[in-house]
């Protein structure tokens, strides 16, 4: 009798411990699941609000549906894009996830709602000739099949841990559904082949300016004999420029709602904008500088704070510029249904339609923007607060050059180009540095040993190029596809 009552409570305890088990696992399970059921929230929501604002209107069905794949496609740019402004900055621990994460939503959000031009050129104008549509339903139709097919990419891309660009993806989505409009002829060549060209002027500009921008932090700084005096002279200058670049960056490129800034006053802007920042810094550098040991790991603390406000201003002028890429198909449609007016060079924008593509922005990147804000800051190379900084200057010094010669660049393939820039220089700089040194004379070194010595991963640099290179064919395939069905079911 006196051995009843434990062998109840061992049998209880192992049903109990099975039980909390089982608990851990459920939870384990579904915690991968609250991030996209949140995203699910997220397009409903979209979708509900939408019909409580148009319900009654001409064409209501149609532009929910268009509101819901423009959320769904905010939601993506979110998650794919914004890693390329924050990334480096996590990367050189100037910024923890967390913080970076909600500097970038508030930016995004600010940029897209402040400085989102109000007027945008439709989608189709530049890539399908104006009389390939047969009427306003073949145009809704293609523009929803383009905003969809570069939805759905993204999300693959974003999945598969690769940095793709959101303009050729809507981009190769109309000139799919063009295709599948009109033919072949439809489409203006010329436009597509200067973004086919952007694909290499991109990222080696971007790699090219920022390895500069490394190499003279390197020589002027870092290999000084007293690093500190060196930094005190040199890091204003720095200042003053990244100043003056995102002034003439933001005002080109994020202040069109405000006025029509043309080349030259953004760069007097700038200029005007970059002398007064380096005046300013010259006693802040100094009061920070003060008591510092004479090391390179010193350096580091003079560049955290100009590499945290770079990377709130790229994602300030990202949200201005990029959020187009979700409202301005998702506004051609409004408008195409609302008035059957196909012919128009520019629509506006409704204030719900903005507020959508900025929140969808948002939200995507802090649901699902952690994946490839570590692997752009910390997987490709290793990013200290120096490197990441000149990232970020060669971000915005290439998208300047780019207006300037008139050629079309992805935002990402400069940023992520400019990281592979930072690696490669370091791989050159490191061996140059021991063949001067002598270090390395007589040594034949396995290849297994010198692919381990290697700085950049290859893997990563190969699976990027390969993404950046099937993003306007796979969207314009998935596009035609669609595009057919939804035609076929029309």
């Amino acid at each position: 009798m006196t051995n009843a009552p434990k062998n109840q409570w061992k049998t209880l305890d192992k049903d109990l411990g099975r039980i909390s088990r089982l608990e851990d696992a459920t939870q384990f399970v579904s915690r991968g699941l609250v991030a996209p059921g949140l995203a699910l929230a997220f397009v409903v929501l979209v979708a509900i609000v939408a019909t409580v604002l148009i319900g009654g209107e001409q064409g209501a069905f149609i532009v929910i549906a268009a509101a819901t794949i423009g959320a769904y496609m905010a939601l993506n740019i979110g998650a794919n894009d914004v890693a390329n402004n924050m990334g480096p900055a996590v990367g050189a621990k100037a910024l923890t996830l967390g913080g970076a994460l909600v500097i970038a939503a508030i930016c995004e959000t600010a940029g897209a709602l402040l400085a989102g031009g109000d007027v945008v050129k439709t989608v189709s104008t530049g890539i399908v000739a104006p009389g390939a549509m047969a009427d306003s339903a073949h145009f809704i139709w293609a523009m929803m099949a383009a905003l969809l097919a570069a939805a759905l990419w993204l999300n693959l891309a974003t999945y598969m841990g690769a940095p793709v660009s959101t303009t050729h993806s809507i981009v190769g989505g109309v000139v799919g559904a063009g295709i599948a409009a009109g033919g072949f002829g439809v489409i203006n060549w010329v436009n597509i082949g200067s973004i086919a060209a952007s694909w290499v002027i991109s990222p080696i500009m971007g790699g090219a300016i920022a390895a500069l921008f490394l190499a003279l932090i390197k020589s002027r700084i870092m290999y000084a004999d007293d690093k500190i005096a060196a930094a005190r002279r040199w890091v204003p200058i720095l200042i003053g420029i990244m100043a003056g670049v995102f002034a003439t960056y933001l005002a080109i490129k994020g202040l069109k709602k405000i006025a029509d800034i043309g080349l030259s006053s953004a760069v007097l802007i700038g200029v005007g904008t970059g002398v007064l920042s380096w005046a300013v810094s010259i006693p802040l550098i100094k009061r920070q500088s003060e008591g510092l040991e004479n090391r390179k790991k010193s350096l580091k603390t003079l560049f955290g704070l100009p590499l945290v406000i770079s990377a709130a201003l790229l994602s300030f002028a990202h949200g201005a510029n990029d959020v187009a890429n979700a409202v301005g198909p998702l506004a051609a449609i409004v408008h195409a249904a609302q008035s059957a007016d196909i012919g128009a060079a520019s629509v506006s924008i409704p204030v719900w339609v903005m507020i959508v593509g900025a929140l969808g922005i948002s939200v995507g990147l802090v649901l699902f923007g952690p994946k490839l804000i570590q692997l752009v800051g910390s997987e490709i190379t290793k990013l200290n607060p120096m490197r990441a900084y000149c990232v970020a200057l060669s971000a915005a010094i290439t998208v300047i050059i780019a207006s300037w010669l008139g050629l079309p660049v992805s935002s990402t393939h400069i940023a992520v180009g400019a990281v592979f820039g930072v690696g490669f220089f370091r791989e050159w700089h490191a061996e140059r540095r021991l063949r001067r040194l002598g270090l390395d004379k007589g040594s034949v070194l396995p290849p297994e040993e010198r692919k381990r010595r290697k700085l950049v991963r290859r893997s990563h640099f190969l699976s990027v190029a390969a993404a950046w290179i099937i993003t306007v064919p796979v969207s314009a395939v998935l596009s035609a596809i669609i595009y057919l069905l939804l035609n076929a079911v029309a």
